[in-house]
């Protein structure tokens, strides 16, 4: 069997996941100054990446999952391990209409001739919930449940503690459809001017939801702070914040894999990915993904990393040019580049207003690496990006959904180049 290894990349400890929950660093305490987020690593020749047709992605990838490995590591079979996911998968299935499957992953002809190079598409819209968000929940759900069905130490207590999440629509969404198929009772911290819509849907699926008010003079999200009073108490992490679940990153990896699966069957490779960025789960993940991809020979190189903020508010660019200036020892003095955004941040893209990028690191890391660039968008470029691609491609995408197009098109409009193989994700649906 593989083996995994569960390690923050801020302070090097290291968590068995069998005893303890994957989730927030052990050695993390508020104001340390180190960036603490557990990131999970596998070796050996079991954790193969999967030439397959399987359509559920968390089957198809399963080699390539720390819950995997896990379970197969404390007893239970592939064909147990399978049984496990198709019956949560089965439950989500009920709740939401639909379950987990591949998502479109192709190169967009129209959209391609408005912007000047080759533009693939990731439509995240068809997904659970209607956003990718669901992707990174998945994975932490299929994690719990082995937990249980191999008796594991970190089972103990499980089903005492609610579930809890911070956010203002797509990822309470998806945690509310994960947590009403698993019956497992969550709270969700959600900012006053959450939509009507939103908020009807996730009393529908039985989420108990707080209202968090931004107080005078408060630094940061108070829906993220609200939420963390809540795991103070003995609540249970179910958010997509890096710092907070470390797990929910490799669901998301998912993506990035769909991506290079995608790329190895048409023979091609990306020279650039643009990703929106709030929180920093989904790009961080999509970003890991490739690099799992390259090293298993899928894909022949990592795209340059673009990532996309608002003028709203754009942490992740401040970080990334402080890195860029003096990147010694950043996981180690936090505040010198990561800080709250210091007024309440508003826009069109309003999915992405994180007041702070949690998972800034391994984006700050992977853009350096790749030769990428932390862009900023403003209003007008995000409502054009929007535009263009509801025109284009059909796709009823949301502002926050199509706003690495944005970073895309102006990157475009100012170097553009026909030869150039660039790819966005479209990751929420309008409500």
């Amino acid at each position: 069997m593989a083996e995994f290894r569960i390690q923050c990349s801020g302070c090097g400890a290291t968590v068995d996941a069998a005893t303890h929950l994957p989730f927030r660093c052990p050695n993390a305490a508020e104001n340390d100054n180190i960036d603490h987020v557990l990131v999970r690593t596998l070796i050996g020749p079991d954790a193969t990446f999967p030439d397959s047709a399987e359509p559920n992605p968390f089957i198809r990838y399963r080699h390539l999952s720390l819950g995997y490995h896990l379970a197969r590591a404390n007893g239970l079979s592939d064909d147990q391990y399978v049984g496990i996911v198709k019956e949560l998968d089965d439950a989500v299935a009920t709740v939401d209409g639909k379950g987990f499957r591949i998502t479109p992953f192709a190169s967009v002809p129209a959209l391609s001739d408005r912007c000047g190079g080759e533009v693939w598409v990731k439509n995240e819209t068809g997904n659970v919930s209607g956003s990718h968000k669901a992707r990174h929940l998945m994975g932490v759900m299929i994690y719990l449940r082995v937990l249980e069905a191999a008796n594991l130490p970190a089972a103990n207590g499980l089903r005492d503690r609610r579930l809890a999440i911070a956010s203002c629509g797509n990822a309470a969404l998806a945690a509310a459809v994960i947590a009403r198929a698993a019956d497992w009772p969550l709270d969700v911290f959600i900012p006053p001017d959450a939509e009507d819509s939103v908020k009807q849907r996730l009393a529908e699926l039985g989420a108990q939801l707080h209202i968090c008010e931004r107080q005078p003079g408060q630094m940061g999200d108070p829906c993220y702070l609200g939420f963390r009073k809540a795991l103070e108490a003995g609540s249970l992490s179910f958010g997509v914040q890096g710092n907070e679940t470390g797990l929910a990153i490799e669901g998301g990896q998912t993506l990035g894999w769909e991506m290079a699966d995608a790329l190895r069957q048409a023979g091609a490779d990306l020279d650039m990915l643009f990703v929106q960025v709030g929180g920093g789960a989904l790009g961080s993940a999509c970003y890991r993904g490739l690099v799992e991809a390259v090293e298993a020979g899928v894909i022949n190189r990592v795209p340059k990393l673009f990532t996309v903020q608002t003028k709203g508010a754009y942490p992740l660019k401040k970080a990334f040019d402080a890195f860029g200036a003096d990147g010694k020892n950043a996981a180690r003095n936090r505040s010198a580049y990561m800080t709250p955004w210091p007024t309440e941040p508003h826009s069109v893209a309003h999915g992405i207003l994180d007041d702070e990028t949690y998972d800034w690191l391994a984006l700050v890391e992977g853009m350096t690496a790749t030769g990428g660039d932390a862009l900023i968008a403003d209003e007008e470029s995000l409502r054009e990006a929007n535009r263009v691609a509801r025109e284009t491609t059909g796709i009823d995408v949301s502002h926050t959904g199509s706003a690495g197009l944005a970073g895309l098109m102006n990157t475009f409009r100012e170097k553009p180049d026909a030869d150039l193989k660039a790819a966005v994700l479209f990751t929420g649906i309008e409500r």
